[in-house]
């Protein structure tokens, strides 16, 4: 069976018995502090969970991108050495939302797996969870029950709270579960240990395959367990274990699911798959992670050095390590795997097929920018390699394994894999200190206490009213407090509030909150996933009274103009540019507008003067807006509605029209009345913020006012200080031509000045048992003539050791250049000896082992480099 069949059957199995197809999340979460990724199916129901929102449905079906690279699920160093873990999967799911519990969940997964995939009973074990007393959690005596109607009891096995007790993170929804494990083994295998003793032991046949989770208990802040309001079906079945089982294979790696990627980097590798265990591990990593790079950036997330895009980033560098080191690639690889995976997931994750021309371009820039970077980072390995051989040493210190990995990408075992080659260790004791000591500085600034909530209202629903009103009269449904490292955080939900919480690339309301008694000030609104929180100053002393809740209405009045004109520049991007060009991220605030888009080239002049003259156009219109809301998700596309990828829509959508011919998108963020409530558009920077994606930073209102006034100020005092010239743009091209003619004069004398010198120094050249040594202070314009000097005078000079301390403009500079023979002979290394040197200038420096230079800030220790560096010479004697 397929891989394609058997996630149809899934989703068709339970449409058949009433749940809703739900499409997956973006892997890549939003509006959750809780988490970075969705690392299971259930992450997009966690309010219908806890109850903070309410669905049209209470059963779903659906197969969810999920991506397990950080916080308590990370399967990151698995993945490669076994055959069964990986960052990205696909988790098949089911789901009841207090509708069925236990029977349905049990019943219907043994009917799926037997009956329509055809497993063979004899290979499944199930598991209980066999209770905690510390937590007093008893024993699942109702899901053995149900279990034993389909399976024999000893196939029934008991689990402990690590592995029959599912938690999605320190605090949620949770419940004890049920595992179904399969043993793939042979049959000669089985009969020499039975499959029950292997179980949740990580053998690499006897395989967890799916997970039912009876969700029922919501885990506090401060670890207690309390029961959720209803009880819940969470389930989640690893996609491709179960396609390694349906096809009778003895790897997630040998499955279809697999097999086309391996092929294709196996053929670019000139190896064969299967014949050599390192190059096997190396393949299984690029495979996988090239999965999880490619979604994430369709998600909307690129490799960045920030939060979601820095593990992005760390993935890819992981897999293109592994294919530099083990499979000899020197140049990108990764990006031409993007065409293969595009074409397996065609028809259902049709993301990666619509946006593969920029998966591939980002991915191949990123792999281009890390070659380099390793390539530095074995120059660097090259320069410690010769001062530990300097120093007759042969640890590598752990601070310099530290610096290799958090400067150049290196992870660990590269580093002690290239010192083993060259008869080196690593102080590994040393580096898991550095690491320690940087984990330890991010925790204490990320430290957070969260309190739990205190509940005022228990059955009051958020309604958000910021569409119509700036003002309402609300109550707190509940509150709590949360203790950062540098500051305390006070959050508060309210039944009724015009503020708008941060989402869509529109930042959060501010305002104040207004009782009889107090005022509190609203910092800033965030979405945590349904929930509208209010950041304040304060917690309310009368918690139960009545608020005025009020927006900051001229800061939300600024922020309507950037927002509908981040709608009005899409669609003039498109114009001019192209319909490739999608939205790849925004931020609207009150003072700026940023827009990032896809577009594979530098936006020209023209075209921004061009995409600038019809957004204002749009503007002078004064196009009334057309606001939409709970429009049927499909009917919103047939009006042409556009949709960004990485976002989650519901079955209702809101839909801004500014002139359907012109702008008709789905948003959730506030609105002018009409755009030419705007006033002006003005753009003020254009640039690329990765390969295929570029941004436009632009002012809207009294901001462009301010920012032309500006340039006007500018523009003004130019040609003042210019004599006020008819033309301006020909007076600075005559200036410039000047100065460029001066600049070559200088250059000439520069050039006499350094001639003279050179001839002098040559003068004072000394033989030294053969060593031709100049030692000597000398005064020079710069440092690129101290460079050319110190290469003529090798060039001229047989046998050349010198070393020139100079006053560059009453800095000091030394340099150490050595004739490659006196390198090789004596064991030479100018790095090492001008980073000696250096000390006396209260400096540092390095370079090769034949030339190196040192800057500092003491120009008076540069009689003290000379006489160091004579005792270095008169050691040649």
């Amino acid at each position: 069976m397929q891989a394609k069949e058997i996630r149809s059957k899934f989703i068709s199995f339970f449409e058949e018995k009433g749940h809703k197809y739900v499409p997956s999340a973006p892997m890549v979460l939003k509006n959750d502090p809780t988490l970075m990724f969705t690392n299971a199916g259930m992450n997009q129901f966690k309010d219908l969970f806890l109850c903070n929102a309410t669905a049209d449905y209470t059963r779903a079906v659906n197969s969810q991108k999920c991506l397990r690279v950080s916080g308590k699920h990370n399967d990151l160093e698995e993945v490669g050495i076994d055959t069964y873990h990986h960052t990205m999967f696909e988790m098949l799911g089911n789901w009841s939302f207090g509708d069925y519990f236990k029977k349905e969940a049990i019943q219907w997964a043994w009917q799926l797996l037997t009956e329509v995939y055809g497993l063979p009973k004899d290979k499944l074990y199930v598991t209980v969870f066999e209770g905690d007393e510390s937590e007093g959690l008893k024993f699942d005596q109702e899901a053995y029950d149900f279990w034993k109607e389909f399976i024999d009891e000893s196939r029934i096995l008991n689990g402990n709270k690590k592995d029959n007790f599912w938690e999605m993170g320190e605090t949620g929804p949770c419940g004890p579960c049920s595992e179904i494990h399969i043993d793939l083994r042979s049959d000669e295998e089985i009969a020499s240990v039975p499959g029950k003793d292997l179980v949740n032991n990580d053998h690499p046949q006897v395989v967890e395959i799916w997970n039912l989770v009876f969700m029922q208990f919501d885990r506090k802040a401060d670890g207690r367990l309390e029961n959720l309001p209803a009880q819940h079906i969470d389930t989640g079945m690893g996609f491709e274990r179960l396609a390694m089982a349906l096809q009778g294979k003895k790897s997630n790696y040998d499955t279809d699911v697999f097999t086309p990627l391996i092929d294709k980097i196996a053929g670019e590798a000139g190896v064969k798959y299967g014949q050599k265990e390192e190059t096997d591990i190396a393949i299984r990593v690029i495979v996988d992670h090239i999965r999880a790079i490619s979604f994430a950036i369709a998600d909307g997330t690129l490799p960045s050095n920030n939060k979601a895009g820095y593990v992005i980033r760390r993935i890819l560098r992981r897999a293109v390590r592994y294919g530099y080191t083990f499979l000899n690639f020197d140049s990108p690889f990764l990006y031409k795997l993007v065409d293969v995976l595009a074409d397996q997931y065609k028809g259902f994750f049709d993301e990666l097929d619509s946006q593969r021309e920029l998966i591939s371009k980002v991915i191949k820039e990123e792999e281009t920018g890390f070659l380099r970077t390793l390539d530095n980072g074995l120059k660097r390995l090259e320069q410690i390699k010769d001062k530990l051989a300097f120093q007759n040493e042969t640890i590598i210190e752990g601070r310099e394994v530290f610096e290799l990995y958090d400067t150049y990408g290196f992870p660990v075992d590269l580093t002690a894999l290239i010192a083993r080659e060259n008869g080196l260790t690593i102080d590994e004791a040393g580096f898991n200190s550095a690491m320690a000591e940087q984990k330890n500085r991010s925790k204490a600034d990320a430290a957070s206490e969260k309190g739990d909530w205190t509940e005022i209202l228990t059955d009051s629903k958020v309604e958000f009213v910021g569409y119509d009103q700036e003002t309402a009269e609300s109550r707190i449904i509940k509150y709590r407090e949360i203790k950062e490292a540098k500051r305390t955080v006070y959050q508060i939900v309210l039944d009724k509030t015009p503020f708008y919480g941060e989402s869509g690339g529109q930042v959060g309301d501010t305002g104040v909150l207004k009782s009889d008694s107090e005022t509190l000030k609203v910092l800033d609104t965030q979405k945590e996933n349904d929930l509208i929180v209010h950041f304040t100053d304060k917690l309310p002393s009368d918690p139960s009274a009545t608020f005025k809740a009020e927006i900051n209405s001229n800061r939300r009045s600024l922020i309507k103009f950037n927002h509908s004109a981040t709608h009005l520049l899409h669609a003039a991007l498109r114009e001019v540019l192209g319909n490739h060009v999608q939205q790849k991220g925004s931020l609207v605030s009150d003072s700026v507008l940023r827009f990032d888009f896809s577009h594979f080239s530098k936006v020209e002049p023209e075209q921004i003067e061009q995409i600038e003259q019809i957004v204002n156009a749009r503007i002078r219109e004064n196009i009334q807006l057309d606001e939409k809301r709970s429009v049927p998700i499909d009917e919103a596309k047939l009006l042409g509605a556009m949709a960004l990828f990485g976002e989650k829509y519901g079955d209702f959508v809101r839909v801004i029209t500014f002139n359907p011919e012109y702008s008709v998108e789905l948003c959730g963020g506030t609105h002018v009345g009409s755009t030419g409530n705007i006033g002006l558009f003005k753009i003020v920077s254009e640039s690329a913020v990765a390969a295929g994606v570029r941004r436009i930073e632009a002012f809207t209102g009294p901001k462009a006012f301010e920012y032309v006034q500006e340039q006007e100020k500018e523009l003004k005092s130019v040609k003042e200080l210019l004599k006020n010239p008819k033309d301006l743009t020909k007076a600075i091209s005559a200036l410039m031509e000047e100065q460029k003619k001066l600049t070559k004069e200088i250059e000439g004398l520069h050039a006499k000045q350094s001639g003279r010198v050179k001839d002098d120094l040559k003068k004072e050249i000394a033989e030294v048992s053969g060593v031709n040594t100049l030692i000597q202070k000398v005064v020079l314009p710069s440092g690129d003539a101290l460079k050319k000097l110190s290469f003529e005078l090798k060039n001229e000079v047989n046998n050349l050791f010198a070393v020139l301390a100079a006053d560059i403009d009453g800095k000091p500079q030394i340099s150490v250049i050595i004739d490659e023979a006196l390198v090789k002979d004596k064991g030479l290394n100018a790095g090492q000896i001008v980073r000696d040197l250096a000390k006396n200038i209260k400096g540092g420096g390095g370079g090769q082992p034949f030339f190196a230079t040192a800057g500092g800030k003491d120009i008076s220790g540069l009689d003290k480099v000379v006489e160091q560096a004579q005792e270095i010479t008169a050691s040649f004697a």
